[in-house]
């Protein structure tokens, strides 16, 4: 059995965190390019050239891409042939997020109660983190710092199994509608189908971070996504919200069995920073 230090996982989740604020993701990036070489609106176009131009400083300078750094979401498939040692798993996890935020000079934006007190934990933890238990002696991390501009924008419908693919459609669309101008467009829309409500929400959650470009291997799924991305890029939003051909940069759907009666979708949506890292250990 491989041995892992509780060390070396809060090496790892800081070096993610710090990196997932600091350097967009090249598919991002490409997609950016790729749009802005398509737009046609002169706002739009201008709009898409400065959120590359940030994105390159952000990177060169090792600052933030955005004020909102975001609350800290982990997804992680641990190993059953791993034995952690050294601490508590948890720990080492939030842990890292502590260092990352306050070494990489990162706004922390995590309160503690979220009704009454709202007090700032003031280093951004707890961590939101999501296990998977898979076969192996690796773990796998993807983080994202989930902004809230985007995620205050998001909805959960449960719909009913006659609504089928137009029911769907339509609900992912009206939400972009929605949410306008307000989670910074281009945006790049999660879509989670099945399972029961919480588990739809984790799987539209998960989709923000597949790599922009790649469709869900279900040739039926995967038209989808494109069907629904051009109903939301013909919304006329735009970059910002100030009108133009790109509203939405990815339309990613996954989905998971569920009840005979229930059709539950949940659509997150997630701002064009986009931002994702990920790395094995």
């Amino acid at each position: 059995m491989r041995k892992v230090s509780t060390e070396d996982i809060k090496k790892v989740v800081k070096e993610l965190f710090i990196q997932a604020n600091y350097d967009i993701g090249p598919d991002v990036m490409k997609e950016l390019k790729k749009r802005l070489e398509a737009e046609e609106s002169e706002s739009g176009k201008s709009i898409l050239a400065e959120l590359i131009e940030n994105n390159l400083i952000a990177s060169a300078e090792r600052i933030a891409i955005c004020q909102d750094t975001g609350l800290a979401v982990l997804f992680i498939k641990l190993g059953q042939d791993i034995r952690i040692v050294g601490g508590n798993f948890n720990e080492a996890i939030n842990q890292g997020v502590r260092e990352a935020y306050a070494d990489g000079y990162l706004r922390k934006s995590c309160v503690a109660d979220p009704l009454f007190e709202r007090k700032n934990t003031k280093d951004n933890t707890p961590a939101i983190i999501y296990i998977d238990l898979v076969p192996g002696d690796k773990i796998h991390f993807q983080v994202t710092p989930k902004g809230f501009g985007s995620e205050n924008m998001s909805r959960m419908k449960m719909l009913v199994p006659a609504d089928g693919e137009k029911g769907v459609k339509d609900f992912v669309v009206e939400t972009a509608k929605i949410a306008g101008p307000n989670p910074c467009p281009p945006v790049v829309i999660g879509v989670g189908i099945g399972g029961t409500i919480d588990k739809a929400a984790q799987i539209a959650k998960k989709a923000t971070l597949r790599e922009i470009g790649k469709n869900n291997p279900d040739p039926r799924y995967a038209k989808l996504e494109k069907e629904i991305l051009e109903e939301i890029n013909k919304l006329g939003i735009g970059p910002a919200g100030l009108g133009g051909l790109t509203t939405a940069l990815a339309v990613n759907i996954d989905h998971h069995p569920t009840h005979i009666a229930g059709l539950p979708v949940v659509v997150n949506v997630c701002c064009h920073a986009a931002r994702h890292a990920e790395a094995e250990i």
